[in-house]
């Protein structure tokens, strides 16, 4: 059980949470789902050829896996595009910045060319040495001397400035590249997205009414029974630290998002995905974090489950496709999956792969 060790942190938890018509303590002691109701279908074996609902549920859970694993690839590619689209922008002013300068100094050496011109192109230290005057050739030498250390100096930047714009150029033309390829991974990423989540909205439109609420219980039980084994191993025993400073701002943040839909690639403020939600979440608490599960998951320090405080992510699933922000008492706020809502959930209710600290 999550101990609440000052009367502040207590009251900032109890602040975060009150948006909820039950306490946070019946993920830390799960309540067993509703029985089933007379007139729900019975766990009978399926008709010959036909799948039974338990197969149903499995093929939805795992399209709705997949649409994860593709928003998360879709997020990913849409990061990289908009870093790669600044770059371009900053590159292209650089390229800019580089012309005009390129102008200048050619401008500046056509006129040295134009005033040796006008000299006859003798240099400066012969037209000194026929002047018949002593003292003006040695006052000269030293200007003689300067202007040719400016005209080679500004050569030199000229050499210099064409050789950074062509760098300039190559950038560019690389960026552009791979802006282009993530667009099509974007592409590639959005369509298998849509392709999921229809399956498994068809394969749910196909089942009759009471075969559809007796799925959600089914739904209900799998995430208990999760949840009532990864309590039963000892480690919320071990689960007490209190959130930081920062950790009680991004739970607050979360838990103010409940009710609101699921929609993938949505960073809020009317809807989210799991990572949308938990990067915005740190970023109110003033600690900006990769955008993607996965990302959090390769670049966040990874903290042990038994150290786990509010605040932290639990990172799900084998492939780091799914986060959910760790509130206490066994709990957290995340964005399930299409068709759902933000919501508290069991933090054992899902195979968790670890853990990481955004403010370690």
């Amino acid at each position: 059980m999550y101990r609440r060790h000052s009367a502040a942190a207590a009251l900032t938890l109890v602040c975060a949470l009150a948006v909820l018509a039950s306490p946070v303590q019946a993920f830390a002691a799960p309540t067993p789902p509703v029985p089933t109701s007379p007139s729900a279908p019975s766990e009978a074996p399926a008709e010959p050829g036909k799948k039974s609902l338990e197969e149903v549920r499995e093929e939805i859970d795992a399209l709705y896996l997949k649409a994860g694993a593709a928003t998360d690839a879709y997020n990913l590619a849409e990061e990289k595009a908009k870093k790669q689209s600044g770059e371009l922008v900053e590159l292209a002013q650089a390229i800019v910045e580089g012309q005009a300068k390129i102008a200048d100094l050619k401008s500046r050496a056509g006129a040295e060319a134009r005033e040796q011109y006008r000299n006859a192109g003798l240099p400066p230290g012969a037209r000194l040495m026929l002047s018949g005057d002593p003292q003006l050739f040695l006052d000269g030498v030293s200007r003689a001397r300067q202007g040719q250390q400016a005209t080679k100096g500004l050569l030199g930047e000229l050499t210099r400035t064409q050789n950074d714009l062509e760098t300039y150029t190559k950038d560019a033309s690389t960026n552009w590249t791979k802006l282009e390829a993530s667009r099509v991974k974007q592409a590639k990423a959005k369509k298998k997205i849509n392709a999921q989540i229809a399956a498994a909205k068809k394969l749910e439109s196909q089942l009759e009414k009471e075969e559809r609420a007796r799925l959600l219980e089914m739904e209900q039980e799998a995430a208990y029974q999760a949840q009532t084994a990864w309590l039963s191993s000892g480690s919320l025993k071990e689960i007490n630290r209190e959130a930081s400073a920062s950790g009680k701002k991004a739970v607050a943040f979360a838990t103010a998002q409940i009710g609101k839909p699921y929609q993938w690639g949505a960073e809020g403020p009317k809807s989210y995905d799991c990572s949308g939600l938990t990067s915005q979440a740190w970023a109110a608490a003033g600690r900006p974090i990769p955008r993607t599960s996965q990302e959090q998951w390769r670049l966040l320090p990874h903290i042990a489950i038994k150290d786990m405080r509010p605040g932290d992510l639990i990172i799900y699933h084998g492939d780091a496709t799914h986060v959910g922000m760790y509130v206490g008492d066994g709990a957290i706020v995340h964005a399930p999956r299409p068709g759902r809502n933000v919501t508290l959930a069991g933090a054992g209710s899902m195979q968790i792969l670890g853990v990481v600290r955004p403010d370690a």
